[in-house]
This record gives structure tokens, sequence and C-alpha cells, in this order.
């Protein structure tokens, strides 16, 4: 696998679809069961990722959301985190992809931003997480579906404590350009970003493309890091004729324009996201295979 960092600012990438739609048809609990399917059924997690990867997509995204020890122990699994990591990135590299990512999801603790104790507690649910993954094959860390500030600079300060290679860091956000938790700003989101180390700066956002659009040139315009985009899906509904405020992306053919669009925002990296199929991911592909990132504002 090459540098993903060699390739910033350079071509267009589009990351796999979530696996957990692919999952859900096949009978799995997707909110409960995925890091256990990765454990009892390696296959079916290597087949759902081989559709995004035939649908074109350049980065494979590990079944690891909840790697740390805390979401691991609310699903009885506090002691497997090592055998988790191991078996979702056997099952990627089985694919010979272009590049792999580890995603690493909130640890859902509660968190006090006024209480030291709680924000240590914090960082080290994510730095252990890191140390879990070391010695492991991959070429990037992605810190996805954050909604506070606070946490992702936890986050990001507790893996920079173990890690030095680049971290894709993404919150979601909504129309109004608020997390989703309610008290930060995407500007406040993106500070942390360029202060705590990320190496990309990325959003998530269900809002109509216009918003996106927006999205992703605040991203661009906040500093020289590359810009991740990644739209959720809401409900794949071909029928539905039209984009809604409700469900702007309720087919693949709308990514299509979408890509484009993003494209010419600034975003280097694209994603559907949510209840996306690989067929999303198939259409950011083809609305940005063999096109390079526009970004004028970042010298080569």
């Amino acid at each position: 696998m090459p540098d993903i960092a060699l390739r910033f600012h350079k071509d267009m990438l589009v990351l796999s679809a979530p696996v957990a739609p692919v999952l859900a048809r096949q009978g799995f609990d997707a909110e409960r069961d995925l890091e256990y399917a990765c454990l009892v059924e390696p296959e079916a997690v290597r087949d759902a990722l081989r559709l995004s990867q035939v649908a074109g997509a350049q980065c494979l995204v590990a079944c690891t959301e909840g790697i740390t020890p805390a979401r691991l122990a609310h699903r009885g699994m506090e002691d497997r985190g090592g055998e988790v990591a191991r078996a979702a990135l056997t099952a990627v590299a089985q694919l010979s992809p272009q590049h792999v990512l580890v995603e690493v999801g909130p640890c859902g603790l509660p968190l006090d931003p006024s209480s030291k104790s709680s924000l240590n507690e914090s960082r080290d649910q994510y730095a252990r997480a890191a140390r879990t993954l070391s010695g492991l094959a991959f070429d990037a860390l992605f810190l996805n579906g954050f909604a506070s500030a606070t946490d992702l600079k936890c986050a990001l300060m507790g893996l920079r404590q173990v890690y030095d290679g680049p971290v894709l860091a993404s919150v979601d956000v909504d129309a109004d350009g608020m997390l989703d938790g309610g008290r930060d700003s995407f500007e406040d989101a993106l500070g942390v970003m360029l202060d705590c180390g990320a190496s990309v700066a990325g959003f998530a956002t269900a809002a109509p493309l216009d918003v996106a659009e927006t999205l992703a040139r605040r991203a661009a315009g906040a500093g020289g890091l590359p810009v991740l985009a990644q739209l959720l899906v809401g409900e794949n509904a071909p029928k539905q004729g039209a984009p809604t405020p409700e469900n702007p992306y309720y087919c693949p053919d709308v990514l299509v324009e979408a890509g484009v669009r993003l494209r010419t925002a600034g975003a280097q990296f694209l994603r559907a996201a949510g209840n996306a199929t690989p067929a999303f991911a198939g259409a950011l592909v083809a609305a940005s295979e063999g096109f390079d990132v526009i970004r004028p504002d970042v010298e080569e």
C-alpha cells in the first residue's frame, strides 16, 4: 500500500460505504453486532467491503468503529479489542485495497469539559485504542462520528500520545453549521483539528447539497488540510424522484452531481455514509476518478 499522505492535495479518493446496511440485509443487528461480526463472520464483512471496492472505492474502512475499551465493554467484549482489530484488518487486507483506514468512533463516556479527570479518562480511551492497533498494517486512523469539539480534542490528543501517522477527523454537522451535539460550531471543530494534529479535516452531513458544498468550502478555507466530505444517506428511495430537505441523497445518481460540486469546493476525500449502499460509493467514484483536487490555496 502506498503512503496515503503522499496523495494529499493530489488525486481524488473515495472511501468505502459503511458495511452495516449490507450486513443488516443478512440479518445482523448492525448497531450491536458489527465488531462481533468481524470475529464470527469475517467473510461477510470482507464481501461487504468487496462491493465498495468493485464500485471503485480506493480507501476501504475497517469495521473498528467501536474499538475503544468503553464501547467494547458495553458489548461484553472488553478483553477482545486486539482480536477484533486483527480480524477487521485481516478482512480488509484480503482485498488488497489501495488504502486501509481504521475507523475509531466516539468512546461514549460522559464527558465534563470542566473536569480534568473526565478529560483524562476520555483521552485515555483513545490512547488505549491506538495501542490496541499498534503493530497492525493500515494507512491512517479515521476519527468519525464526533458531535462534540471537546470529545474530538480528547480523541486527537489521546491518539497522538501513541500514533504519529495520518489521522482523518470528521464531525457530524447539521444544516445550520452546528455539530449534532448542539453546543459547538463547525469552526470550533475545525480549530481543534488544526490545533491537535489532524491530517485531514472532515465533516458528515445529511443536509442538502448546497449546505454540504458550503461546509466543504469552509473546511478548505480554515487551513491547509485536505478535506473529507461525507454525505449521510437517509433512505435509499429511487421512486422519490427528486431531492427533498428530509432526504436529499435519495438514490446513487444524485451523488454524481454531489461529487463534482464537492470536488469544486475543495474536497479531496468523498464518502457516502449513513444508509448508503456500495452503489452510492460507485456514483462518487464516477464523479471523481481520474481528477485532481481543486485547491488553489495549497502550493505544490
